[in-house]
């Protein structure tokens, strides 16, 4: 595939988003942030769910967006790794969306429907365990899925980034399928950036020096990745910190902010620029990331960058028995109980955890607004994905 030009990206990422979004009904969910937040706004949820302590949450809480995560020095936690619709609002909506995106998982991998059941009663425990700090005991067989990743993510070194990311230890970006030609324009805004100095607290933070380090921008290109974000401003940019006679190369990923469209208190403040409230809710939610980023702008555009780490992985939870579905629920959910519970007192710990616990139903010990809110959006999803693979097999618009 030939470059595209900047008046082509447009046409050619909406196709690569449909594609993506065609293979699996769990990879449509996680494509599908609008249709999750079109039905919390909708007449027949409102006063259902219950609202929970205005804190930063993730927004779009979905199994892709939970994984391993590198802090500064290289330790590694599973934290939420994308923060793009983080916003304050209510704990309760994290639980519903990764409630969904496991239920798809698990159609995805074809296991009985009694698996989407248990699995809605080990999230609300794991999350519950998780909001005091206590994640519980851990089933190193069935969590294989997971922890095969972990110790992935604890093996790889920068090369592994350089190979898989710019397939060469050479401190070029070839460009291709992934990477596009920069517009003279934009590699401006980028000359800009790092010759104002805007970068050197993100990179003073990475390289571990309290002096200014020499900074380098050695190349730069568009990015198509992601799936729910394709068409936004996308970068990938590798820099060298320090001489040539002994550097050390950064992969840092450029990423557009736009408005969030997860639903946010109406009470709470939130930083008014898009990439500051990203960057905000990360160092909240997923402080190993959070150090890694810094908001800016790119021309008139909010943009935040992270620094990529070999250990930044994802789960591929595709082929899982009905066990390892059931332990990755109520260890997901905890990882996300741990993030909103750190910003809770304990006084909102514990009220939260008595409105959690509340509205069980008969047989069920997942509350009844869990399972309900998670049935009516698989149902809305599924009929949502056939029609879009209708619609993208025909070739219709």
């Amino acid at each position: 595939m030939s470059t595209p030009t900047s008046k082509q990206r447009k046409a050619v990422l909406g196709k690569r988003q449909q594609l993506k979004m065609s293979e699996s009904a769990h990879a449509y969910v996680r494509g599908n942030t609008v249709q999750f937040y079109e039905w919390l706004k909708s007449k027949s949820v409102q006063g259902s769910i219950p609202i929970g302590p205005d804190i930063w949450i993730c927004g779009d809480c979905h199994t892709g967006n939970l994984g391993p995560v590198a802090d500064v020095n290289g330790k590694i936690d599973i934290q939420i790794r994308d923060l793009d619709q983080t916003v304050v609002g209510n704990p309760a909506h994290d639980l519903i969306r990764l409630g969904l995106s496991l239920a798809m998982a698990a159609r995805s991998s074809d296991l009985p429907g009694v698996t989407t059941a248990l699995m809605m009663e080990d999230l609300i425990v794991g999350y519950i365990s998780g909001l005091s700090g206590r994640l519980g005991k851990r089933e190193p067989k069935d969590l294989e899925p997971i922890m095969s990743v972990v110790r992935a993510a604890k093996a790889r070194h920068w090369r592994h980034l350089a190979r898989e990311r710019i397939e060469d230890l050479k401190p070029t970006i070839p460009l291709g399928t992934k990477f596009w030609m920069l517009t003279s324009e934009e590699r401006k805004e980028l000359d800009e950036l790092f010759a104002s100095g805007g970068l050197n607290p993100l990179v003073n933070c990475i390289s571990g020096s309290e002096d200014d380090e020499k900074i380098k921008l050695m190349d730069a290109a568009y990015w198509m990745k992601g799936c729910s974000s394709l068409g936004r401003l996308r970068y990938a940019a590798l820099i060298r910190i320090g001489t040539k006679k002994n550097p050390s190369y950064r992969l840092l990923d450029f990423k557009e902010a736009t408005a969030a469209a997860a639903p946010s208190s109406k009470t709470s403040a939130m930083p008014k620029n898009s990439a500051e409230r990203v960057v905000t809710g990360a160092q909240a939610l997923s402080p190993f990331l959070g150090e890694r980023m810094v908001a800016t702008k790119l021309g008139r555009r909010p943009v935040f960058v992270r620094e990529l780490r070999p250990q930044d992985l994802k789960f591929d939870l595709t082929k899982i028995s009905q066990r390892e579905a059931v332990a990755i629920a109520r260890l997901m959910a905890g990882v996300v109980g741990r993030a909103h519970g750190r910003q809770m007192s304990r006084v909102q710990r514990q009220s939260w955890v008595r409105e959690l616990r509340q509205r069980h139903s008969k047989g069920l010990d997942a509350p009844r607004w869990l399972w309900s809110g998670v049935l009516d959006l698989a149902a809305l999803h599924e009929a949502a994905y056939l029609e879009h693979c209708r619609r993208y097999a025909l070739g219709e618009s």
